[in-house]
């Protein structure tokens, strides 16, 4: 009789893929758990790169390929069809356990899935915060979850301000740091022939739609755009993700197409943009990668707007609104400002504090019927 236990990981997006690859890779070298993963949402997409054929060619034994969405879905007919089709898989394979990754409907949907078919759902980097509707699905995958992987003491005790049980709260950091502290990180000069960037000097662009302020995406874009070309950097720009809105942004960057500052990218090996990271000038836009992964690396980030308000925010980061000026006298600061790493998110052993946690009997005997942890308060 096979005792494996069964881990079931969701990725539906390049960035959760990256994030938690170190993770799925320490359970598939592992021999007492067998790994599955349940690929879909912007993998899927011709026009973001078919990222699929990234995790494919990771090599992994069980992977199953799964279409969720089609272009214009709104987010609630992703979420039902990720249900769908996640549910039945789930029920084919008979899980021990589902991992889930952050704030995207996807997560929304495999915990729903997970808390409602008696499965246990393990939720990596909840306890976060941003601001926008990412905190709405974040905090809710939180309550539908029984195991909680975070990244710092703060987002711990976020978790159990929101009624969590304090054992059930993990501290293992943030995953993605084991792949910016790995010693096989490709070379920059590899990555550079390989995506075919001519540039010395360079900085990085992403910036993605927030959901709930769709009325003022198309003035605050060309606003940026405008002040990235009267800036005269050279710039690697990736595309936003595909939330409601990214059509637009993607209208304006068609503007870059034929500029020689720019290089676009429909998407990258996570590997390989932490590469063009650690060696470029700075990023902007108002992508998480700016808030965690830059300050990390000792770069600077000029973060845009209102998405990522509420994140932990580093001095590495300078938050400015999307407004010409702000945008070109936030470029020239950064000659001025000193740089410094920011470590406090972990130190890179996420991995292995992960699967030693699946590695105690005592994980496996959490309860699927869950708690409401009461603070110390008077009613």
């Amino acid at each position: 009789m096979n005792n494996t236990r069964k881990i079931l990981f969701l990725t539906g997006t390049r960035a959760d893929y990256g994030k938690i690859k170190s993770l799925m890779l320490e359970v598939e070298n592992s021999n007492e758990f067998e790994l599955y993963i349940f690929v879909t949402g912007m993998h899927m997409f011709s026009s973001y790169g078919e990222t699929y054929r990234e995790v494919i060619t990771d090599g992994y034994k069980n992977l199953h390929l799964y279409v969720n969405q089609k272009i214009g879905d709104s987010l609630d007919i992703i979420l039902s069809k990720t249900i769908a089709g996640l549910s039945d898989y789930a029920k084919e394979i008979n899980p021990d356990l589902i991992v889930v990754h952050g704030d995207r409907v996807e997560a929304l949907a495999a915990a729903s899935v997970g808390s409602l078919n008696n499965i246990l759902v393990g939720h990596i980097e909840g306890g976060e915060m941003s601001g926008t509707i990412d905190d709405l699905i974040r905090h809710s995958v939180t309550k539908l979850s029984h195991i909680h992987f975070v990244s710092n003491d703060l987002a711990k005790k976020r978790l159990m301000q929101m009624g969590e049980i304090e054992n059930s709260v993990k501290v293992i950091g943030s995953p993605d740091i084991d792949i910016m502290n790995s010693k096989d990180l490709p070379e920059i000069s590899d990555v550079k022939k390989h995506y075919e960037i001519f540039f010395d000097e360079y900085s990085i662009f992403m910036f993605h739609p927030v959901t709930t302020e769709l009325d003022k995406l198309h003035i605050e874009i060309i606003e940026i755009i405008d002040s990235l070309i009267k800036s005269d950097k050279n710039y690697i720009v990736i595309y936003p993700n595909n939330d409601p809105g990214s059509e637009i942004i993607m209208r304006e960057l068609d503007r870059l197409k034929n500029n020689k500052k720019f290089r676009l990218y429909p998407s990258m090996r996570f590997e390989s943009f932490i590469t063009l990271l650690k060696n470029s000038r700075f990023i902007i836009g108002n992508s998480s990668a700016g808030i965690r992964e830059a300050p990390h690396l000792g770069i600077f980030c000029i973060n845009i707007g209102s998405r990522q308000k509420n994140r932990a925010l580093s001095s590495m980061v300078v938050n400015i609104k999307p407004k010409e000026s702000d945008i070109i006298n936030a470029i020239c600061s950064l000659d001025d400002k000193e740089r410094f790493f920011d470590k406090n998110f972990g130190d890179g052993n996420s991995a292995k504090s992960f699967i030693e946690n699946l590695r105690d009997d005592k994980f496996w005997e959490t309860e699927k019927q869950k708690k409401f942890q009461e603070l110390n308060f008077q009613l």
